[in-house]
């Protein structure tokens, strides 16, 4: 189990990106990995909506105040490590003030960016995890959602997860694994990661898996219906770093 995972959403501007991304996953990631308690890194850059089966959340309210929490979301930076305190032995914010001035200034062309350091708090394997040949390389295609909600209805929200969702996604076509993560630091308190085959196979299999058990449809649109996301969560996500050959 990957303990640790620091997570941050960003967008970028048209002019520089590609020398931003070869400059992340030629140097700034390899460098990084090289740090003590750092395990792997998974770079994705989100699907859009419009181009893809929209996330069904019910009635979710997604958090709009910009000024509060910053609503970057077309790219996704992950890192796993040993556990969460690796992510303060310096903060990111630290050891990004230590890169020299090019490093800097291509961190500089990130746009609205949040960052939460979460722990791995439970996991389960879906049916494709024995054909997966990624190692621990997370999967080609994520699902990642970031939220909170109000204390009160946590414990139920726990058991949605543990008694339905989580379960229903061990035995649902096209997924690697699911993880659910709590928050150490960062605006979102909550997290689900799934892990995909494909942004194919989730469109055809995750807006559809509930349609045969209605009293969990049910239940779920009430959970969701308490959520409050963060900008752009659900994300929708397809690897660019490792290649999807790797």
């Amino acid at each position: 189990m990957n303990h640790g995972l620091m997570i941050s959403w960003y967008d970028l501007p048209d002019d520089g990106r590609e020398a931003y991304l070869a400059w992340l996953h030629e140097t700034y990631i390899p460098d990084v990995l090289q740090r003590p308690g750092y395990r792997w890194a998974a770079h994705y850059a989100s699907v859009k909506k419009a181009a893809a089966a929209t996330i069904r959340r019910g009635n979710a309210p997604v958090h709009k105040d910009a000024a509060a929490v910053p609503a970057g979301d077309r790219y996704i930076l992950i890192f796993g490590a040993e556990h969460v305190n690796v992510f303060g032995q310096p903060t990111v914010a630290a050891l990004h003030a230590q890169l020299p001035e090019p490093g800097r200034a291509m961190l500089a062309l990130r746009s609205g960016e949040r960052v939460n350091v979460m722990v791995e708090a439970a996991r389960v394997d879906g049916p494709e995890l024995k054909a997966y040949r990624g190692g621990a390389n997370l999967a080609p295609c994520i699902q990642l959602g970031s939220f909170n909600c109000a204390w009160q209805d946590e414990q139920e929200i726990l058991a949605w997860y543990a008694q339905w969702r989580m379960p229903a996604m061990s035995t649902l076509p096209g997924i690697i694994r699911t993880r659910r993560l709590a928050s150490v630091a960062g605006w979102a308190k909550h997290a689900i990661l799934y892990e995909w085959v494909s942004v194919e196979a989730r469109n055809q299999k995750y807006l559809t898996h509930e349609d045969a058990h209605p009293d969990m449809k049910a239940w779920s649109d009430r959970m969701v219906a308490k959520l409050v996301h963060a900008p752009g969560s659900a994300n929708l996500a397809s690897r660019i770093w490792p290649p999807l050959s790797a």
